[in-house]
């Protein structure tokens, strides 16, 4: 029975604003206008820079690792991309068991624990980076944690969809997924500018000495200049603790999506559990990785942590058994291929291209007098903490367009587009490395270099509004929360084989061959969002 506009009126008369909503009718106009836009905006930006702390959190480790370099940290350049690479393989995992928090625990309650747990990688790596002596396994376990980041992405983005109407999934999804994003350029940004300075004086330990030149977004810094490493994971307490509060008594568990979180305590208990998974699970694919490779870590990891998700006994199983539905959907499929391409993309070359640039631009050709090549320092070279955070920043930026003209056009047009300018710039973006790479004068080409990533990641940004337009329209309420976090939780490992590909295509000389296989994936893309979405008599016409 509908409610009348009194009704409607009243019910969050007398009630916490955090209280749980019993009634959530969001395609009825009136109760949108009289009280669920109001409800679901004050998630939503509670949600955002929650979102925004968990990707900076994710993906600090690629900036850590280019000044951990830079200070003569005992570690190879293969240690130092292994880092980057466990914390996407770790994040992009653990989206796969976040996609199902929400209808089992609640979107207050996941919201406020994932933040919350965000202070232990956050805390642990400004600890662990005081000491340039600290074992390698430290780092690891940390960059493990850290993933906690990034799987939040899933359980965000499942939670947000529930609060809007279907006209308004490309707005709402765009901004959550869009200002979230941020949270790579923020780090990038503030990581650099916070090691310069001691901000939490004796509290955080004394400075190191610069081995190699560095910089910041202002300009460059100097070998022999102090640096406080350490405060790259400090900084991030400081945004951490007021958020898990805002989260906690501002967010709303929705009741017709969680009819059963339990008390608070047995939901942050099926939380934990299912992140526990998805960490036995990432540990097990670091060691495939090291034995048996990438290829066969990857299905081994995602096949491991569903299994294991099937395993898990009480009331949590069946609900996880109803949402598998979605796996006997072709668009799942179709859409998760379509989000590698764009979010994918994005994460992944986050990930890679602050070390890239330090290892691409930072040694040059140098031809002797007998006509013998070598590789040697490049002592002009461009610093990756001060142009990295450009391609982030535009692809971050722009997300909300793409969900804005998707919702004017259709989705599947605007994934087309973005493809063909993805394959043509990955492909140039390969010949101008493997140019670089080769050159005595590496920095004449670093413009272009440049410049070819800021259209990958405004490509790659436009799509992700795109997409997530698209899987809004394609699927049904039910469906919609974990298909979505499933496809963000596949494409996130691009934040893994991005930094693996590229860094052992640029140990072996042919960076640019990374390149030319994205390139070729994205027009494998092409073909399959045609097919799906755009032929004559399409499954789904342009959604």
């Amino acid at each position: 029975m509908a409610k009348s506009s009194a009704d409607i009126g009243k019910l969050g008369a007398g009630k916490p604003k955090n209280a749980d909503i019993e009634h959530w009718d969001i395609e009825n106009e009136q109760f949108w206008e009289q009280e669920g836009k109001k409800v679901a905006s004050r998630n939503l930006w509670i949600s955002i820079p929650s979102l925004l702390m968990g990707f900076a959190v994710w993906m600090m480790w690629g900036m850590i690792t280019t000044q951990m370099q830079n200070l003569g940290f005992p570690f190879s350049v293969d240690q130092l991309f292994m880092l980057t690479a466990i914390a996407g393989l770790s994040g992009a995992t653990l989206r796969i068991p976040a996609s199902f928090m929400i209808r089992i625990a609640g979107g207050r309650n996941t919201v406020f624990l994932t933040t919350a747990l965000l202070m232990i990688p956050a805390f642990g790596t400004g600890v662990a980076l005081m000491n340039p002596d600290t074992p390698f396994w430290v780092f690891q376990v940390l960059a493990l944690l850290s993933g906690i980041g990034g799987g939040n992405f899933a359980a965000s983005m499942s939670n947000i969809s529930t609060f809007f109407p279907k006209k308004k999934q490309g707005y709402a999804l765009g901004m959550n997924a869009g200002l979230g994003n941020f949270g790579v350029t923020s780090m990038q940004i503030l990581i650099p500018l916070v090691m310069t300075v001691g901000l939490f004086g004796a509290l955080a330990g004394s400075s190191m000495e610069l081995q190699s030149s560095s910089g910041t977004l202002i300009g460059r810094i100097d070998a022999g200049t102090e640096t406080w490493i350490q405060n790259a994971g400090f900084i991030w307490l400081v945004f951490l603790v007021p958020l898990a509060f805002l989260g906690w008594f501002g967010m709303n568990n929705l009741r017709p999506i969680t009819p059963n979180p339990g008390t608070p305590a047995q939901a942050f208990g099926k939380i934990l559990g299912l992140y526990g998974v998805g960490i036995v699970a990432t540990v097990v694919g670091i060691v495939t990785l090291q034995w048996l490779g990438m290829w066969v870590a990857l299905p081994v990891t995602i096949l491991l942590t569903l299994a294991l998700m099937r395993l898990i006994p009480g009331e949590i199983k069946p609900n996880i058994q109803k949402q598998f539905a979605i796996f006997s959907n072709k668009h799942t499929w179709s859409m998760t291929v379509l989000y590698i391409l764009t979010f994918g993309s994005f994460i992944g070359f986050s990930a890679a291209l602050p070390l890239s640039i330090n290892v691409i631009f930072g040694n040059m050709m140098e031809v002797a007098a007998d006509g013998s090549v070598t590789r040697v320092v490049n002592p002009d070279a461009p610093s990756a903490l001060t142009w990295a955070w450009i391609g982030p920043f535009v692809g971050a930026l722009i997300r909300p367009f793409g969900g804005w003209v998707s919702d004017k056009v259709g989705g599947s047009i605007v994934t087309q587009v973005i493809s063909v300018i993805m394959v043509v710039a990955s492909a140039v973006t390969g010949y101008v490395m493997m140019l670089a790479y080769n050159s005595s004068d590496p920095n004449s080409y670093f413009a272009l270099f440049m410049l070819l990533f800021v259209i990958l990641f405004a490509a790659s940004g436009i799509g992700n509004g795109s997409t997530f337009r698209s899987i809004g329209v394609i699927f049904d309420a039910q469906q919609k929360g974990p298909v979505l976090g499933w496809t963000s939780a596949v494409a996130a490992y691009g934040a893994f084989i991005a930094p693996v590909v590229m860094g052992g295509q640029i140990r072996a000389g042919t960076p640019e061959l990374a390149m030319y296989g994205f390139a070729i994936f994205y027009a494998l893309c092409l073909v399959i969002n045609w097919w799906f979405y755009l032929r004559p008599n399409a499954y789904v016409k342009n959604p």
